[in-house]
């Protein structure tokens, strides 16, 4: 399969700098795969597609301020992003600045323009692409909170007036480098509205990493390595789901990254013994850990049943898993309508339903 399957020309205008406000007005494309339709609502108008017994399905990872600054040896600024933890005190980063070779250490800096804070990171193993491995003297996490800045992809030009809203507001583990965007259109009225329409929601975490930032650069789909995120779905998720999946209810994922925790989830459950005491039909289990999972055409979903999401990136793994699930065809169709009805793409763009 071609990575060039999945690229389309996006005028640059249709890429949405600031947020929406309200949350719940930005637009709604509805797209139904059974019949191709496609209809074009506000968020808000999201209760008119769900039923009494579906479950949504959250992620509840926060963004940190994992932008850090830093300073070499040599008196040379660099630029750190935080990936992913693999210790206590050692991380994953993408680090922005010339020769940050192995074994180099870096000064904390107040910001991008601030003194040394007495905080230093050793570089432990250096990859390509900017690709390091640090090791902190002191908890990464409380030092981000102090000195760190929220990050904002790349496509985003427009200062934020507000950190919160690149967070959702069920926003509660923090770790993420970027935001699980699909969930940002919820307000709290929109979820009370939900529940009390018999709609449950569940939470699960997966903390967001490299393969949002950069598109698959393969020519072949096959040959694109997803690198790993942690992820966790506890024992009382796992219950909740099959419950719903057992009384008929539907799996509605908010965002790809809410469909790799369940299907991983989905994946563990059909490589493990039923667990009689969480449901009788198991079609996930709890699961936690590092995740892989690469969605393609061709991938056979076992628990999604509906899908939230944004409008994403030309060759990015999230536009594959989307048309995974809808088809290339229907996708292809749905990005076309979207720019000529002018929707917003991106992180605080707007959204489509695929029922």
């Amino acid at each position: 399969m071609k990575t060039a399957d999945f690229d389309y020309d996006l005028p640059p205008e249709l890429i949405a700098q600031t947020p929406i406000e309200p949350r719940s007005a930005s637009r709604l494309m509805v797209a139904h795969r059974s019949t191709g339709e496609i209809s074009h609502r506000r968020f808000g108008d999201l209760l008119e597609f769900l039923r009494p017994g579906d479950l949504l399905v959250h992620n509840e990872s926060r963004v940190i301020p994992a932008r850090l600054f830093a300073r070499k040896a040599t008196g040379g600024q660099v630029e750190i992003l935080l990936l992913r933890q693999r210790a206590d005190r050692v991380w994953e980063t993408l680090v922005k600045g010339k020769r940050v070779r192995g074994g180099a250490r870096l000064a904390l800096l107040d910001g991008p323009a601030g003194a040394p804070n007495g905080a230093e990171a050793e570089v432990v193993e250096a990859g390509e692409r900017g690709m390091r491995v640090l090791s902190f003297d002191r908890p990464v996490l409380e030092l981000a909170e102090r000195v760190g800045v929220t990050p904002l992809p790349p496509y985003i030009h427009t200062p934020l007036a507000k950190p919160e809203r690149y967070q959702t507001v069920y926003a509660r583990t923090p770790g993420s480098a970027a935001a699980p965007t699909a969930g940002m259109h919820f307000t709290p009225e929109l979820l009370l509205r939900l529940r009390e329409e018999g709609i449950g929601s569940a939470f699960v975490t997966l903390h967001i990493g490299l393969d949002t930032f950069r598109p698959v650069g393969e020519e072949r789909v096959e040959d694109h390595q997803m690198h790993t995120e942690h992820c966790w779905l506890t024992p009382a998720v796992a219950r909740q789901i099959n419950q719903v999946r057992l009384a008929g209810g539907r799996v509605v994922a908010v965002g790809t990254t809410s469909v790799r925790v369940l299907e991983t989830a989905a994946r563990a459950a059909a490589d493990g013994a039923v667990d009689a005491e969480s449901c009788p039909l198991q079609t996930v289990r709890a699961f936690e850990g590092a995740t892989d999972l690469f969605i393609y055409p061709g991938y056979r979903f076992r628990v999604v049943d509906v899908l939230i999401t944004n409008f994403h990136l030309p060759r990015s793994t999230l536009l594959m898993l989307v048309s995974a699930f809808a088809g290339r065809e229907l996708i292809r169709r749905a990005y076309a309508e979207a720019i000529r009805e002018r929707y917003r793409f991106y992180s605080f763009g707007d959204a489509m339903l695929i029922l």
